[in-house]
């Protein structure tokens, strides 16, 4: 065949194809509009810098996982907050039925306009994640926790019987069916979950995540989060020192870690981070316990140098200004990207090509 010739059956294979499934359904690389990752800040400048690119990407899967208590709801309700600030709807599935709203709304969630789901099976859960991510109008669904999403054989079945297998193969099927949706309407979708240990494992790690092996795969960045310390002033403890580690990246290196104060009743500390990039950087100078910016002392100890930088916005805004330079984090190409109009305008599209040739396939039927 010759060269014209296969230009020509290709260039009809593309039409035939976009005429039955819609545009964007197949293109070249070079044609793509948005070939750069659109992302939205975690809510954590260590945890931004730590991903590689910014913050979580749209349109993918994240696993964050960990021993109990360790920040993991933190870490996704921040998440959750900062999607929403920038005009995003979120939607939380409380499978474990353990929603904080107070809590919630400490952290910056808008908790009057966050969807709230509590499923009474893991199958209810799921669909309901796969209803909501399929009209195209969610900027983000946490799924808390991989682990409660409990088949209803189960529940429907008695104590003690065997069920091989059953979570595993729901997870499976779920993700099979959700990974394409969130794709195409750049929903970030994150799913938080617990650990287990392996029985009669004798080296290595014997620790593993409940679900099977499929969420593993389909994740595009995978979170292990534990706690390092306690934070403690005058006997008091005041919160957990964090560690964030990527354990799994396909958007940048993995195996970076972001270290960050968990605080009772606030959240993440961004002063606190803030600090520890800014000393990392030679920003700030730290001399025995002493913090120094621009030759001033801003406190002796950690605490109080993070009470000095909340108290003084204005330095807050200039040394976060350089940390995001230090570190390659540009706040201004982030902003260009989330655009909640333009966000909202390829959602449109979207759903409106899809029920088009969802219409095309109704009258080829018939």
């Amino acid at each position: 065949m010759a060269k014209d010739e296969k230009q020509a059956a290709l260039d009809a294979a593309l039409k035939k194809i976009e005429k039955n499934f819609g545009k964007g359904a197949v293109m070249r690389m070079g044609e793509k509009a948005d070939t750069q990752i659109s992302t939205v800040p975690t809510g954590s400048l260590a945890l931004d810098a730590a991903i590689g690119v910014g913050g979580y990407p749209r349109g993918r899967i994240i696993e964050v996982y960990g021993p109990e208590s360790s920040g993991k709801t933190t870490v996704a309700l921040h998440a959750v907050a900062e999607v929403q600030k920038r005009g995003g709807t979120a939607a939380y599935i409380d499978a474990e039925n353990a929603m904080d709203p107070a809590y919630a709304e400490a952290l910056g969630v808008d908790i009057d306009s966050l969807i709230l789901s509590q499923p009474n099976t893991g199958e209810e859960g799921l669909q309901i994640a796969d209803t909501l991510i399929s009209s195209g109008a969610i900027d983000i669904v946490v799924v808390d926790s991989v682990a409660a999403l409990v088949p209803r054989a189960e529940i429907e079945g008695e104590m003690g019987d065997a069920h091989v297998g059953l979570q595993a193969r729901l997870m499976s099927q779920a993700l099979r069916k959700l990974s394409g949706n969130i794709s195409k309407t750049k929903t970030i979708a994150i799913f938080i979950n617990q650990i287990r240990e392996k029985v009669g494992v004798m080296f290595g790690n014997p620790e593993t995540t409940p679900g099977g092996r499929a969420l593993k795969f389909y994740s595009t960045i995978r979170l292990e989060v534990r706690r390092a310390e306690q934070i403690k002033q005058s006997g008091d403890v005041l919160g957990n020192r964090v560690k964030i580690k990527v354990v799994k990246n396909k958007v940048a290196s993995p195996f970076k870690v972001a270290e960050v104060d968990i605080m009772y009743g606030k959240g993440i500390s961004q002063s606190g981070e803030l600090l520890d990039m800014a000393a990392d950087k030679d920003i700030i100078d730290k001399a025995g316990s002493w913090y120094s910016y621009k030759s001033d002392r801003i406190g002796q100890g950690r605490e109080n140098a993070k009470k000095y930088l909340e108290e003084h916005p204005d330095i807050y805004q200039d040394i976060q200004k350089q940390v995001r330079q230090a570190y390659g984090i540009d706040e201004k190409s982030i902003a260009d990207r989330e655009d909640p109009e333009k966000i909202k305008e390829k959602r449109e599209e979207a759903k409106t090509e899809k029920e088009a040739a969802t219409d095309k396939k109704s009258d080829q039927a018939k």
